[in-house]
């Protein structure tokens, strides 16, 4: 079976981290994967480990139009026409008092973690709408339940994107395309060690999930059938607790709840 006959997916931010655990988990699994990121070095590395029959890799920075119009353009010819999943993934954080972080950092989140978000689902749509059950995962986060302290502006864009997340899905329904998300806690990468020293909640809570439990998450959105698809999926026993308590409790509590875990 070549990659024109496979199932197919999508992944931005696969270098390292989730984004490279989804990518091995669903490349595993024989499907034909797309990896792509601003890091070449990860990028290259998964390349050489799975081979250009099972995969397609290339630099993406999802704030560019231009990189996503040729690298989708490139892996649907590569993949036979269509393309099954994309999973945007790619995000970056700063984790500090929100005056201490610079301005143009603030604007560079909302450029990656959200309109990075936007700009794929907009590129995408050509090439998913003449897939049968094709569907967009996107990565959220349990900070888009209650802003988190210390991640203010990262907080914001997973909330938006969140907002996006559901109104795209009914938008879609046109389309035929379910559109989803993912809310995990705190992950064990690079991204959340840097925030360990720094965030009490990071301390109170520990961070119980890897890229793994993540890829897993996103391997049974990508496979159940479209009808039985959740819009949100909070990952972890925490993360749904905490996800439980926000949709139960009034904001007064959640608030208290989120201040005290961190430390205020």
């Amino acid at each position: 079976m070549g990659a024109t006959d496979t199932r197919n997916i999508v992944i931005t931010g696969a270098a390292a981290g989730i984004g490279r655990a989804v990518a091995e988990r669903f490349v595993q699994a024989g499907w034909f994967v797309g990896a792509y990121d601003v890091d070449e070095a990860g990028l290259q590395s998964f390349s050489q480990q799975w081979g250009q029959q099972r995969c397609r890799t290339g630099r993406l920075d999802v704030t560019d139009q231009q990189d996503w119009a040729q690298q989708l353009a490139d892996f649907v010819q590569a993949a036979g026409g269509h393309l099954d999943v994309l999973v945007n993934n790619a995000g970056v954080s700063a984790t500090d008092h929100f005056e201490k972080i610079p301005l143009a950092r603030h604007h560079r989140l909302i450029d990656i973690n959200l309109k990075g978000v936007v700009n794929g689902c907009h590129m995408a749509l050509p090439y998913l709408t003449r897939t049968p059950g094709a569907r967009v995962i996107n990565l959220c986060s349990a900070s888009a339940l209650y802003g988190q302290p210390m991640l203010s502006t990262y907080s914001a864009t997973k909330a938006a994107v969140r907002s996006f997340t559901e109104a795209l899905d009914i938008e879609w329904q046109r389309h035929g395309i379910r559109v989803v998300d993912v809310l995990p806690l705190f992950v064990n990468t690079a991204m959340v060690a840097n925030d360990v020293s720094k965030m009490k909640t990071v301390q109170t809570l520990g961070v119980r999930l890897t890229p793994a439990d993540i890829a897993e998450s996103i391997w049974r959105l990508a496979n159940r059938a479209a009808s039985r698809l959740p819009v949100h999926t909070p990952v972890g026993l925490q993360t749904k607790l905490f996800y439980l308590l926000c949709k139960l409790s009034p904001d007064a509590v959640n608030r208290f709840v989120t201040a005290r875990m961190a430390g205020h």
